[in-house]
C-alpha cells in the first residue's frame, strides 16, 4: 500500500514579491502598512519588521495551513498577527503616544474580520512559538492574553445580542414596525437611546469591573441599565403597557416592583441587581453630573406611573431630547479615553451588526452551540464541546403574546447562552450559598474516625488550595480609573465564589464518603480522606463549577490544575463521581464536566507533562523508553507549602502534614522511574463509568470500594484478579478512549457515506494502534489518528476517497478544530528516513506518509480485506508478549444513539428522542396515540399521521432541504393537551395562534 503524496507548498502561487504590491517586496508592503495605515513610530515599526523577517521561513512553508484563501489574504492574516504580537509583548509602554495600536485598529488596516482573526491566530501561535520565545520570553503565551481576549469578544457578543433582544421587548427601535406615522426623527431618536444604554453599559464594564469580567457579573450590570432605561425613556417609545404587561409579574399595593420583576424574568438575585443598579446610578452623578430628583414626584411622573418607586433613583431630564445628545457625547468620550490607554477592541461596534470588523455568522459561546452559521466560527467557542451538547439544529424558542408583541412569560423566555448562565448561576446561589463553609456533623465524624483525625489537615488544605485558585491577581489587570474600588469589589467577588466553591466540596464529600462507608461496611476511610491527591482533584473540580458557573474569562479550564498542581488525567478521576453524588448539579454543568473528560480524552491526557505517563510506564514497560526518549513524565506534584508560599496565604500556624513527608517517601513496593516515582492511581470511576470497558469483564464483577483507586500503582488489585493498580487504570483509561473513537469514527463515517463494513475496519484499526503502536496517540489528537486510520482503510478497501474528502466532512464534526489536521506534533528519531530531527509540527498528510504508514502498514493488512477476525484474535494472542494487556479485538459496540440523530444522508433531518414531559401523556391511560409531531409545515396540533405525510412528501420532492424543522415552537403543555384523549378540551387560552416558523438556512461551506 502506497502514501498519498504531499501537496507542495509552491503550488500556492505565493512569492515574496508578486501578491497584489505592484513587484513591492513582502517587507515593503509591511511598511507601508504600520507607517502609512497605522502610523507607527520608528521602534515599532522596527520590531514588527524583525519578527516578520524571524517567521517568514514559517510563513513560506505555511501557506496550506494558514488564512485558506489566496496568497495576499494569508500574507494580510500574517501581517496581523505578527503586529498583534508586537503591540502586546513589546516593552514600549501601553499608550497611544507610544506608538501601541489596538487589535481593531490592526484588523481594519488588514481588512480583516475578528471572526477569522481569531480562527488564525491560534495556528499563527503554533508556527512561531520558538520565534516568540526568543525574542520575548518564555511567558509570551500568558502575556498574549489571547485566549482572554477571544473569550472576551464571546462575551460581549452574546452580551450584546442579549442586550437588542431585551430592548427591541422594551422599545421602539429603529428596525421596528412602528406605526405609519412616525416620523424619522422619532427613528433615530430610538437609536440613539439603544446607543445611551450599549455605552452606559460599556463605560460601566471599565469604570467598576475589572478589565474580563464573568459573564454573570456583566449580565447583573447590564439588566441594571435595563432598570435606568425603562425608568427614563418616555412612554411613547415603549413596547408594553406596564399594567397589562406580564413582564412586570411582581406587583405591590403601590404599583410594580421593577428591580423584583426584572430579577424573575433575568434570573438575577435582588441583592446583585441592587449592587449593580446603585453604580450605575452613582456613574450617571459622577461623569454625566446628573442630580437624583428629590421626589419621585417632581420629574418622570409618567414613567414612574403604576412603579413602586421605593429604592428608585430617578433623575430630572437624562434621557429627555435635549440632553441625550450632551450625554451621549460625554460617554463616547469617557469611552474612548479608555480604550485608547488600555483597550484591544473598541466593544462599541458590538451594537452595530452591519460593522465589517464582526464578520458574519454566529459565534458560539461556552458550551452552547448558537443556532446559524456554524462550523467557520468553532473557534470562537469552548476549546471543546461535549458529544452530548444541544444541536444547533435547533432554534431558540420564542412565542407570541395574544396582544401580538413579542412579550412571553418569562417561563417561555428564548434560551440563550446568557439566560443559561444566569439560570445555573442561580442554582449556585439558591442551593449551595445557603450552606455552612465548614464541615457538616456527619462529615466531621467521617474525619475523626480515621485513624487520626483529620479535620484541621482537610480543612487546611481545602484554605490553601482555593486561596491559590481564587486569588484578586487571578483575574487579570485592570483597565478602570478607579482602581482602589475596583480592587476592592474585585475582592469581595472572589471572596463569594471562594466560599461556593468550598460549599459544593464539602457538600459532595460528603456523599461520597456516605456512599464509600455503605460498601466498606464502616466509617474509616484513612486511606482515601488522607489521600492528597484525591482532595486537591475535588476541589479543582468545585472550582472548576463555580467558575464555569459564572462564565469567567481569565481562569477558564485548565487553570485551576495550574493553579492546584494536578494533570488533568488526575482530575478525570472524580468527574464522574462528583456528577453522581450532587443530585442537584444542573444540566449545564454536568455538560461542561463531560465536556472537560471529553478534551481530557482527546488530547490532554496525552500530552507532555501528564500524570498518565507515569501509570502507563508501570503498566506498559515496553513504552518506557519511548516515554523517556519524549520526555513526557510528570512533574512531582507540588507540596501545599509550596503552593501557600508562591501566592503568599498564610498557614495558620499549623506542622507541616503527614501527606507532605509521604510525598517524598513513596511506598517500597513502588517502582520509580528514571526520572520520578509514578504515584499515579487507578481510576476512581471504573464501574460505573460511562465509557465502560468492552474488554475487562471482571471490572464489571465487582464494585471496588473508592479507596483501592487511590493505592500504589504497583500494588496487585484485589478486584481486579491480580493486576497491579496502574494496570488497571490504564486499562479502563484505554476502554474510555475506544469508546470516544467509536462515536467520533461513527459519526464521521456517516457523514461521509461510508460502509458499517469500512466503520468497523477503521474502528478495529484505532483499536489495534491504541494496543500495539500506542506510541501513534504520544503529544497528539485523537481525531489525527482516527482521520489517518479513515484514509488508510479506504486505500486499502480500494475507496475513492480523497484526503480532501476526509477532511472536509471532519470541518463539519462538532468537534472539528482547525489545529487538528494543519499541526500534528512529530518528534523525528536520530536516523529517521527525510534526515530531519528534534519535534516540529507537520500538517496531516506529512504525519500520514511520514510516521503513520511506515507504524501501521502491518495493522492496516490486517484488517484489509480477506482478513479472518478469528484468525486475527488467534495470532495476535500468540505474538503478545509484550503487551500482556493488549485488548482482544471486538466488533463496533453498541452505542447509545446520539441526540438529535441524523437519519438522512442527503436531507438535513434529524430525530430526538421524546421528551418526558410528553412520553407521560403518551403512556397514560387515556392515550390514543403513541407518536406526535408537531411540524413547521402542517397546521399547529394536526393529526401526526398528516404531520407525517407533510414531512415525507418534502423530502420526496427531489428538492435539497436547506432548512431546519422546528419542533420547538409550541410547549410541552400543549403538545400534550393535544395528544390527550378529549380533544375538545383544550383551553381557550390555547386557541390556535398563527404562527410562521423560521425556517433558518445552512450556509454553505467556504
Amino acid at each position: 500500500m502506497e502514501g498519498i503524496a504531499k501537496p507542495s507548498s509552491s503550488g500556492s502561487g505565493f512569492t515574496d514579491g508578486g501578491s497584489g504590491g505592484g513587484g513591492a517586496s513582502m517587507e515593503e508592503r509591511f511598511a507601508d502598512l504600520c507607517k502609512s495605515k497605522l502610523g507607527l513610530d520608528e521602534s515599532m515599526t522596527r520590531q514588527a519588521l524583525q519578527l516578520l523577517k524571524e517567521t517568514k521561513n514559517a510563513l513560506m512553508t505555511s501557506m496550506s495551513s494558514l488564512g485558506g484563501g489566496s496568497p495576499e489574504v494569508i500574507e494580510r492574516f500574517w501581517f496581523a498577527c505578527v503586529l498583534y504580537c508586537v503591540s502586546r509583548l513589546s516593552k514600549a509602554g501601553r499608550s497611544k503616544e507610544d506608538g501601541v495600536v489596538s487589535l481593531c485598529q490592526i484588523l481594519r488596516a488588514s481588512k480583516l474580520n475578528i471572526v477569522d482573526f481569531f480562527k488564525e491566530m491560534p495556528q499563527f501561535c503554533i508556527k512561531v512559538a520558538h520565534v516568540l520565545s526568543g525574542l520575548y520570553g518564555s511567558d509570551w503565551e500568558k502575556r498574549l492574553e489571547l485566549k482572554e481576549l477571544q473569550a472576551n469578544v464571546v462575551h460581549l457578543s452574546l452580551l450584546s445580542r442579549y442586550y437588542k433582544r431585551a430592548y427591541q421587548e422594551l422599545f421602539l427601535s429603529n428596525d421596528a414596525k412602528s406605526s405609519e406615522n412616525s416620523s424619522g426623527a422619532n427613528t433615530q431618536q430610538a437609536s440613539d437611546y439603544y446607543r445611551f444604554g450599549w455605552l452606559l453599559f460599556l463605560v460601566l464594564r471599565i469604570q467598576t469591573f475589572s478589565r474580563f469580567k464573568d459573564l454573570v457579573t456583566s449580565t447583573n450590570g447590564l439588566v441594571s441599565v435595563l432598570a435606568v432605561l425603562i425608568m427614563h425613556i418616555p412612554v411613547r417609545q415603549r413596547n408594553f403597557n406596564i399594567k397589562d404587561s406580564s413582564y412586570f409579574g411582581k406587583k405591590s399595593d403601590r404599583g410594580v416592583n421593577l428591580i423584583a420583576s426584572l430579577c424573575e424574568k433575568y434570573h438575577t438575585s435582588e441583592d446583585e441587581l441592587s449592587k449593580a443598579l446603585e453604580k450605575t446610578n452613582n456613574l450617571i452623578m459622577d461623569i454625566l453630573k446628573k442630580k437624583p430628583c428629590s421626589a419621585a414626584s417632581e420629574c418622570q411622573q409618567d414613567n414612574l406611573s403604576f412603579i413602586d418607586p421605593e429604592g428608585l433613583t430617578v433623575f430630572k431630564d437624562l434621557l429627555q431630547e435635549d440632553s441625550l445628545k450632551s450625554s451621549l457625547l460625554i460617554l463616547e468620550k469617557e469611552y474612548e479615553n479608555a480604550i485608547n490607554t488600555k483597550g484591544e477592541l473598541d466593544e462599541r461596534m458590538f451594537a452595530n451588526d452591519e460593522d465589517s470588523l464582526l464578520g458574519s455568522g454566529s459565534l458560539s459561546g461556552g458550551a452552547i452551540n448558537l443556532p446559524g452559521t456554524k462550523r467557520k466560527y468553532d473557534v470562537m467557542a469552548s476549546p471543546a464541546k461535549s458529544i452530548t451538547s444541544p444541536s444547533p439544529m435547533s432554534p431558540p424558542r420564542f412565542c407570541l403574546s395574544p396582544n401580538g408583541n413579542s412579550f412571553c412569560n418569562s417561563k417561555m423566555a428564548p434560551i440563550t447562552p446568557v439566560s443559561t448562565a444566569m439560570t445555573t448561576a442561580k442554582w449556585l446561589r439558591s442551593t449551595i450559598s445557603p450552606l455552612p463553609s465548614k464541615p457538616s456533623g456527619e462529615l466531621l465524624r467521617f474525619f475523626s474516625a480515621c485513624d487520626k483525625d483529620l479535620t484541621d489537615d482537610i480543612t487546611r488544605r481545602a484554605g490553601i488550595i482555593l486561596g491559590a485558585i481564587f486569588t484578586s491577581s487571578s483575574f487579570g489587570e485592570r483597565m478602570c480609573a478607579n482602581v482602589r474600588s475596583t480592587n476592592r469589589m474585585d475582592a469581595i467577588w472572589t471572596e463569594q465564589r471562594k466560599m461556593e466553591a468550598l460549599k459544593l466540596y464539602y457538600r459532595v464529600l460528603e456523599s461520597m464518603c456516605r456512599s464509600e462507608s455503605q460498601i466498606l461496611s464502616g466509617n474509616n476511610l484513612t486511606s482515601l480522606l488522607s489521600n492528597e491527591r484525591f482532595h486537591r482533584c475535588m476541589i479543582a473540580c468545585s472550582a472548576e463549577l463555580v467558575l464555569a458557573t459564572h462564565k469567567t474569562v481569565t481562569m477558564m479550564f485548565p487553570a485551576v490544575l495550574e493553579k492546584t498542581g494536578i494533570t488533568a488525567f488526575d482530575l478525570s478521576k472524580v468527574i464522574e463521581g462528583f456528577v453522581r453524588h450532587e443530585d442537584t448539579l444542573p444540566r449545564e454543568l454536568k455538560r461542561h464536566l463531560n465536556s472537560l473528560e471529553e478534551r481530557l480524552l482527546e488530547s490532554m491526557a496525552w500530552e507532555k507533562g501528564s500524570s498518565m505517563y507515569n501509570s502507563l510506564i508501570v503498566a506498559r514497560p515496553a513504552l518506557s523508553a519511548e516515554i523517556n526518549r519524549l520526555g513526557l513524565l510528570a512533574e512531582p506534584m507540588p507540596s501545599l507549602d509550596a503552593i501557600a508560599a508562591h501566592h503568599n496565604i498564610s498557614l495558620g500556624g499549623l506542622p507541616p502534614l503527614p501527606f507532605q513527608k509521604m510525598e517524598r517517601s513513596p511506598d517500597k513496593d513502588e517502582v520509580r522511574s528514571p526520572k520520578r516515582a509514578c504515584t499515579e492511581r487507578r481510576n476512581v470511576l471504573v464501574d460505573n463509568n460511562s465509557f465502560r470497558s468492552p474488554v475487562k469483564d471482571i471490572l464489571k464483577s465487582k464494585l471496588p470500594p473508592l479507596q483501592s483507586a487511590f493505592a500504589s500503582p504497583t500494588r496487585p488489585n484485589p478486584a481486579a484478579g491480580g493486576e497491579t493498580c496502574a494496570e488497571t487504570g490504564i486499562g479502563v483509561f484505554f476502554s474510555k478512549i475506544a469508546k470516544l473513537a467509536a462515536i467520533r469514527i461513527r459519526s464521521l463515517c456517516e457523514r461521509l457515506q461510508l460502509s458499517q463494513q469500512v466503520l468497523e475496519r477503521v474502528y478495529s484499526l484505532v483499536q489495534q494502534i491504541l494496543s500495539q503502536q500506542t506510541a501513534l496517540f504520544f503529544n497528539r489528537h485523537i481525531d489525527q489518528i482516527i482521520l489517518c486510520s479513515i484514509y488508510g482503510v479506504s486505500k486499502i478497501s480500494q475507496l475513492e476517497l480523497s484526503f480532501k474528502e476526509i477532511i472536509f466532512g471532519y470541518r463539519k464534526q462538532p468537534q472539528c478544530k482547525p489545529q487538528v489536521f494543519r499541526s500534528v506534533y512529530v518528534h523525528w528519531p536520530p536516523r529517521s528516513r527525510n534526515g530531519k530531527t528534534g519535534a516540529e509540527h507537520v500538517d496531516i498528510i506529512t504525519f500520514y506518509n511520514e510516521v503513520f504508514i511506515p507504524a501501521v502498514k502491518p495493522l492496516l493488512v490486517e484488517v484489509g480485506p480477506g482478513a479472518s477476525p478469528n484468525k486475527k484474535d488467534e495470532e495476535k494472542s500468540s505474538v503478545d508478549g509484550q503487551f500482556p494487556e493488549s485488548p482482544r479485538l471486538a466488533r463496533f459496540p453498541n452505542l447509545p444513539d446520539m441526540s438529535p440523530k441524523k437519519v438522512s444522508a442527503t436531507h438535513n433531518v434529524y430525530v430526538s428522542p421524546l421528551r418526558s414531559s410528553k412520553m407521560d401523556t403518551l403512556l397514560s391511560p387515556s392515550s390514543k396515540s403513541y407518536y406526535a409531531c408537531v411540524g413547521e409545515s402542517t397546521y399547529a396540533f394536526q393529526s401526526p399521521s398528516k404531520d407525517l405525510k407533510a414531512i415525507n412528501n418534502r423530502l420526496n420532492s427531489g428538492k435539497k432541504v436547506s432548512g431546519r424543522l422546528n419542533f420547538d415552537v409550541v410547549s410541552d403543555l400543549v403538545v400534550a393537551s393535544s395528544l390527550s384523549g378529549d380533544q375538545n378540551a383544550r383551553p381557550a387560552s390555547m386557541e390556535v395562534v398563527p404562527i410562521k416558523t423560521p425556517v433558518k438556512c445552512e450556509p454553505s461551506e467556504s
